[in-house]
């Protein structure tokens, strides 16, 4: 933190000691306009009007926040604005944050926290605090937790992000063993992969050996890429042989 910065956050502590509100939210307009890249600072303050029970003043904060072009942990700013939402029982507003999310970073750790987050859902007619008193998870919010690991899966393996796809898998399986049925867990089992040790080419010409992952899923494709090729070779044989 810089030396600005803390001198913000000495005031700002002093005025809240105080009770001045009103002073707290200038200094912190104050604070933003001069450093509009500390998440800290946005986050404060919108738990300040959360505080003041000002929800909408508390949103147009957060909004105004991952609006920003440049953020020191906009990792940090996001979760709070997810929370934010979840902990204020508003579970479609914190679905479309973690959409957005996703359109920014796609990040594995985002797609995990996705699913968790729709496990703790609770249906409409639940108490809120059944899930955290070992309540039963319904099959809805199962099901929307699984399809976020589907998407997940699906976006890992269409930009061959391997060792995310693990962490993914790794995830999904410890989920299925603990919410799914047996069909289930054994479906993201074959999707695991195995470890083969590899060579590849440097710069200087030499080689090193290194472990890559193989999934059966690819295994699969490159066998009917195979055969493909094996039967578009065999049909340009039998063109030469007829035009022979």
């Amino acid at each position: 933190m810089c030396p600005k910065d803390r001198l913000y956050k000495g005031y700002i502590e002093l005025e809240l000691k105080l009770f001045e509100f009103v002073r707290c939210r200038t200094l912190y307009e104050k604070q933003i306009e001069w450093n509009s890249a500390n998440c800290q600072a946005w986050i404060k303050f919108a738990e300040l009007e959360r505080g003041l029970d000002d929800l909408d003043r508390a949103r147009a904060i957060f909004e105004l926040a991952v609006d920003q072009t440049t953020l020191d942990m906009p990792e940090l700013l996001w979760k709070a604005y997810i929370d934010f939402e979840d902990e204020e029982g508003e579970y479609d507003r914190a679905r479309q944050l973690y959409e957005r999310l996703l359109d920014k970073t796609d990040h594995v750790k985002v797609w995990i926290a996705y699913a968790h987050f729709e496990i703790n859902v609770p249906e409409e007619g639940d108490d809120d605090d059944e899930e955290e008193e070992g309540g039963r998870i319904s099959e809805e919010a199962k099901g929307r937790a699984r399809k976020v690991f589907e998407r997940a899966y699906k976006s890992m393996k269409d930009k061959d992000l391997k060792e995310e796809r693990v962490a993914l898998l790794n995830s999904w399986l410890s989920f299925e063993n603990t919410h799914g049925s047996g069909e289930e867990v054994a479906k993201v089992e074959k999707q695991m992969p195995r470890k083969v040790k590899k060579r590849r080419k440097l710069d200087d010409d030499s080689f090193e050996e290194y472990m890559d992952y193989v999934f059966p899923a690819d295994d699969e494709s490159n066998a009917k890429l195979s055969k493909l090729l094996q039967m578009a070779h065999a049909w340009k044989q039998q063109g030469e042989n007829g035009l022979a």
